[in-house]
């Protein structure tokens, strides 16, 4: 898995910060509930991103799936 370096700074204090960034491929998983013409959201396996089942390239919502699950209980 291919890794890139960037430096942030912090301007308040003046502080550099390494982070370590990490390219990570999604798996989308569709529910097994869903049908073919349904209205559907896919869930990647990460549990931090959702999509459009009906439109897999399009924009992808990312947040705390989990949270957004329990509220909807």
């Amino acid at each position: 898995m291919p890794r890139t370096r960037g430096i942030c700074s912090n301007v308040r204090s003046s502080v550099l910060l390494e982070v370590e960034l990490r390219q990570v491929t999604l798996r989308f998983k569709k529910s097994s509930r869903s049908g073919s013409h349904t209205n559907c959201v896919e869930v990647a396996h990460t549990l931090s991103h959702l999509r459009d089942s009906k439109n897999p390239q399009g924009p992808v919502l990312t947040g705390d799936v989990r949270a957004l699950l329990r509220s909807l209980r």
